[in-house]
C-alpha cells in the first residue's frame, strides 16, 4: 500500500504545475501630455510651475489649513474605518498563507459507556475511555490552487491600502475645499457689511437732505430699499459660514461646535499658486491610488481564475495521526493502546466538471469586468485632470478681470458719492454706482473662492496619497 501511495505522489508531483492564466499588466494608450491650457496665472513664462506634491496644502501657505488637514488625517472616522478594512485585508492575507503549511490540531475525548447484558457478549459491561491524538494534514499544492489564492489575497490587501490612500486624498481635499469656502464666505460677508455700511450712510445723507427740504420721500425710499437688499444677504452668508465650521469639525473627528471659536475669526483666502505642474499622463497613472487599486483587483480576479481552474485536477492531501486510547472497566480488561495513521488522500471532482467549469467561466467574466473597470478608471482620471486644468486656468483669467472690475466700480461709487454731496449728480446715479460696486466686489470674492476650490480639485486629481499617514485605529469597545 505504501508503494502505491508513493508512486501516486511521484506521479502527481511529476505532472503537477500551476494552472490558470498568468497575470500581465494591461496596456493602455496614453497621450504624451495633457492638452488643457497652461495654469499659469500670468503671461510671464519665467514663472516656475509648482510640482504636484501629494501634500498639496502646503502650496497655500496657510498654517491653519495645514493644521486642520493634519488633524483630519489622524482623527477622521471615515479614515479610521478604511484603516480597519486595511487591517482586515492584512489578516486575511496572513490566513491564506497558512494553507501552504501543514495544519496540526490536537484532540481529547473522554467518556463513559454502559452496555446491556445482551450487548456485552462476555466483555465488560461498564467502562470509561479516553483518547488523545495529534492530527496533521497538508494539501500538496501541485496545481497552484493555494499559490493563486495567496496571491489573490495579497492583491486585495494592496488594493485596500490604495483605498485608504484614496480616502486620504478625498478627506484632505474636502477639508481644503471646505476651509476655502469658509474663508470665501467670510470675504463675501465682509463685502456685504462694508457695502451695507456705505449705503446706510447714504440713507442718512438722503434723509438729512429731505429734512433740509431738497429731497423727496421717493429718494429716501429708494436709498433705504438698496440698503435693506444688501443687509438681506448677511444672514445667508452667516449660515453658510456656520455650516462650513461644523463640517470642518466633523471632518477632524470632533463635535460640530468644537471649532467655532477657532474659525469664526475672519481671515483672507489662502494664497493661490501661480501655476501647477501636472506632470505627464503616465505619471498620473502610476501615482493615482484609485487606478492602482483597480489594477490590483484585476490581478486578484486573474488569480481567482487559477484557483477555480485547479479544481479540474486532483487535490492531494497528506494526513497523519498519532494517538493514545486508554480504557478502564469494572473487570480486569483495562489497557492502553497507541494509534497512528499516515495516508494520502486524493479528491478529484472530475465527475462534477460542469459546476467547476461554470465557476471558471464566472471568474473569467469577473476578470473581464475588472479589466473594463481599470480602463475606465484610467480614462476618468485623465478626464478629471484635463477638466481641472481647464477650470483653474480659466478661473485665474476670470479673477484678473473681476478684480479690476471691483476696483473700478469702487472708484466710481466713491466719485458718485462726492458728486452727489456737491449736487453735481442725482441720487439715482449714486445708488446705481453703489449697486454695481456691491455686485462686482461680491463677484470677485466668489470668483476668487472658486479659483481656490479649482486649485484644490486640480491637486486632488494629481495627488498620490499618503499611506504612511495612518489614522489612529479604533481600540475602544473591543473585547
Amino acid at each position: 500500500m505504501s508503494k502505491v501511495l508513493f508512486a501516486a505522489l511521484v506521479l502527481f508531483g511529476t505532472l503537477g504545475c500551476s494552472v490558470g492564466p498568468r497575470y500581465k499588466q494591461p496596456s493602455v494608450s496614453l497621450p504624451s501630455q495633457f492638452t488643457a491650457p497652461s495654469t499659469a496665472g500670468s503671461a510671464d513664462t519665467s514663472v516656475k510651475a509648482e510640482p504636484s506634491d501629494p501634500e498639496f496644502w502646503h502650496s497655500f501657505h496657510d498654517q491653519e489649513l495645514t493644521n486642520l488637514i493634519e488633524r483630519s488625517l489622524s482623527a477622521n472616522n471615515d479614515l479610521r474605518s478604511a484603516l480597519a478594512h486595511y487591517d482586515a485585508a492584512s489578516a486575511l492575507l496572513r490566513l491564506s498563507k497558512f494553507d501552504k503549511y501543514p495544519t496540526v490540531t490536537a484532540s481529547e475525548d473522554v467518556g463513559r459507556q454502559k452496555l446491556a447484558a445482551n450487548q456485552a457478549f462476555g466483555y465488560p459491561r461498564n467502562y470509561r475511555y479516553s483518547t488523545s491524538s495529534i492530527n496533521a494534514s497538508w494539501e500538496l499544492d501541485f496545481y497552484g490552487r493555494i499559490r493563486h489564492n495567496v496571491e489573490a489575497q495579497r492583491q486585495q490587501f494592496l488594493a485596500s491600502g490604495n483605498d485608504l490612500a484614496a480616502m486620504q486624498v478625498a478627506i484632505a481635499g474636502e477639508v481644503a475645499t471646505t476651509y476655502i469656502d469658509l474663508r470665501g464666505q467670510q470675504e463675501r460677508l465682509r463685502v456685504a457689511r462694508q457695502n451695507a455700511a456705505n449705503q446706510e450712510r447714504t440713507v442718512k445723507l438722503v434723509e438729512a437732505t429731505f429734512t433740509a427740504g431738497r429731497g423727496t420721500q421717493f429718494d429716501t425710499a429708494r436709498a433705504r430699499a438698496l440698503y435693506e437688499s444688501t443687509t438681506s444677504r448677511i444672514p445667508a452668508l452667516q449660515s453658510a459660514i456656520a455650516v462650513d465650521e461644523h463640517r470642518l469639525a466633523v471632518l477632524c473627528g470632533q463635535s460640530p461646535d468644537a471649532l467655532v471659536s477657532e474659525l469664526e475669526i475672519e481671515k483672507t483666502l489662502p494664497d493661490l499658486p501661480e501655476s501647477i505642474d501636472p506632470g505627464t499622463p503616465a505619471d498620473l497613472v502610476r501615482r493615482r491610488p484609485d487606478i492602482n487599486a483597480s489594477e490590483q483587483r484585476l490581478h486578484a480576479a486573474t488569480e481567482q481564475i487559477g484557483v477555480n481552474t485547479a479544481d479540474l485536477f486532483p487535490r492531494v492531501n497528506f494526513g497523519g495521526l498519532l494517538g493514545l486510547m486508554q480504557y478502564h472497566s469494572d473487570t480486569a480488561f483495562d489497557g492502553v493502546s497507541p494509534t497512528n495513521l499516515a495516508g494520502l488522500s486524493i479528491d478529484w471532482s472530475f465527475l462534477d466538471r460542469g459546476r467547476v467549469k461554470a465557476r471558471i467561466a464566472a471568474s473569467r467574466a469577473d476578470g473581464d469586468a475588472q479589466l473594463a473597470q481599470y480602463q475606465q478608471a484610467v480614462l476618468l482620471a485623465l478626464e478629471d485632470v484635463e477638466n481641472a486644468l481647464v477650470r483653474y486656468a480659466r478661473s485665474r483669467e476670470q479673477d484678473a478681470a473681476l478684480r479690476q472690475a471691483a476696483l473700478d466700480s469702487k472708484r466710481a461709487a466713491d466719485l458718485a458719492n462726492v458728486r452727489y454731496k456737491e449736487g453735481a449728480t442725482g441720487l439715482l446715479d449714486l445708488l446705481d454706482a453703489q449697486r454695481v460696486q456691491l455686485q462686482d466686489e461680491d463677484a470677485y470674492a466668489t470668483s476668487h473662492l472658486e479659483s481656490a476650490s479649482d486649485a484644490v480639485s486640480l491637486y486632488k486629481s494629481l495627488a498620490g496619497g499618503w499611506p504612511q499617514r495612518q489614522p489612529q485605529p479604533i481600540r475602544s469597545g473591543r473585547p
